[in-house]
C-alpha cells in the first residue's frame, strides 16, 4: 500500500514537472495535457498512460441500450420520454412521428443528457422547426477517465448507428436525419454516420476533441454521412485541427474566440454558435484557399452559411466567418 501511494505521488509530481502552463497548445505525442468536461472550465490533467478500462467498454457497450435515448418534441419540450432499442411500444408509446425530421444530440466527456449544451440544443431545435430531438446520454462511459472514455467512442457511435437504422425499419427516413457532436461527441457521431453506412444526411461536429485522435483511424471523416460539416473554434490545443469534413469552418481563425480567456471557453463556443445559428442563420462565411488563409483571415470566397438546421446544405471547402464578443455573435 505504501509503494501504491508512493508511486502516484511521484506519477502525479512527474506530470506536474512536464505540464507547468496549461494554456499550452497539445501536440500529438505529448504524454500529458489538460482537457476540460462538457461545460466545466475546469482543466483536468491527462496522462496518456493511465489506465484504460477496457473491460468496462465491453460491457458497457455490448448493449447499445446501456445508452440513453431521450425523445423531446414540441409536445414534450423540456422532459424527455426514454427510448429502449428494439422496444416498439416504448416508441410507439412516445410523440415520436416518423413523418418528421430528426435530430441527435451527443455529448461530449464528462458530459450527460441533462447538461446545458444538450438544453440548449434541444430548445433552439424545436423552436427552430417541429423535430423529432434524440438527446443521446452516454454519461456512464464518458464520466470515466479520458483515455477510457475516448476509447469508448466508437463503439458508442455504433450503437446510435444501430438506434438509427432500427429508427429507419419503423418508418423514419435517412434523409431528415441530422447528427451533431460535441467534441468527444463529434467522433462519436461519426462513427454512428459511418453504421449507418454513412445514409445519415448531415453531421454537424462541433469542434471534435483533438488529443489522441490525430492518427486515429475511427475518427470523424466527411465520408461518414452525405454532408459532414465541422466547426473549429480551440485548434492549437482541445480542437481538431485539419479539415475532416465536407465543409470545414475557422470562426476567428479557429484558434481562439473572441470574448474568451480560456482554451475551455473557445472550445465551448462552437455549442454557442450553433445554438445561435438555428435561431438566427446569421454567420455568412467567406471560403479559403487554405487553412493557413483562414487562420490569417484572408478568405474573399464564395459565401457560405455556417451552422443552421438546414437538411439541404451540400457545400465543400474550407471557410472564415468573423464573429462577435457576445451572444448572438
Amino acid at each position: 500500500m505504501k509503494f501504491l501511494i508512493l508511486f502516484s505521488v511521484v506519477i502525479a509530481a512527474s506530470a506536474a514537472s512536464v505540464i507547468i502552463d496549461p494554456t499550452a497548445g497539445y501536440k500529438e505525442g505529448d504524454r500529458f495535457f489538460y482537457f476540460p468536461g462538457d461545460g466545466d472550465d475546469t482543466l483536468h490533467l491527462v496522462d496518456t498512460e493511465e489506465f484504460v478500462d477496457h473491460e468496462f467498454i465491453r460491457s458497457y457497450t455490448r448493449n447499445p441500450d446501456n445508452n440513453g435515448y431521450w425523445l423531446f418534441t414540441r409536445a414534450n419540450p423540456t422532459t424527455p420520454q426514454v427510448i429502449q432499442l428494439h422496444n416498439v411500444n416504448t416508441l410507439h408509446n412516445s410523440n415520436f412521428d416518423s413523418s418528421k425530421p430528426i435530430k441527435v444530440i451527443a455529448h461530449g466527456w464528462n458530459g450527460d443528457g441533462s447538461n446545458s449544451m444538450n438544453r440548449q440544443l434541444t430548445e433552439a431545435f424545436l423552436q427552430d422547426g417541429d423535430y423529432n430531438v434524440f438527446v443521446l446520454d452516454w454519461n456512464q462511459l464518458a464520466n470515466r477517465n479520458y483515455l477510457t472514455a475516448k476509447n469508448g467512442v466508437p463503439a458508442v457511435g455504433r450503437g446510435l448507428g444501430q438506434f438509427l437504422n432500427w429508427l429507419v425499419s419503423l418508418g423514419a427516413s435517412f434523409d431528415t436525419m441530422h447528427l451533431v457532436g460535441f467534441s468527444l461527441g463529434g467522433h462519436l457521431v461519426g462513427n454512428a454516420g459511418r453504421e449507418t453506412g454513412a445514409q445519415v444526411n448531415r453531421i454537424t461536429a462541433l469542434d471534435p476533441a483533438g488529443p489522441l485522435w490525430g492518427g486515429d483511424r475511427e475518427r470523424l471523416v466527411e465520408t461518414d454521412a452525405r454532408y459532414v460539416e465541422v466547426m473549429h473554434t480551440n485548434t492549437l490545443f482541445l480542437g481538431f485541427t485539419d479539415p475532416c469534413g465536407h465543409a470545414d469552418f475557422y470562426p476567428n481563425g479557429g484558434r481562439s474566440m473572441p470574448g474568451c480567456w480560456t482554451n475551455s471557453c473557445s472550445h465551448g463556443r462552437a455549442v454557442d454558435y450553433m445554438v445561435a445559428s438555428i435561431r438566427y442563420n446569421h454567420f455568412l462565411a467567406n471560403e479559403c484557399g487554405s487553412r493557413s488563409n483562414a487562420t490569417s483571415n484572408r478568405c474573399t470566397g464564395a459565401v457560405y452559411h455556417m451552422g443552421n438546421s438546414d437538411l439541404n446544405k451540400s457545400g465543400s471547402g474550407i471557410y472564415r466567418v468573423n464573429t462577435a464578443r457576445n451572444y448572438p455573435f
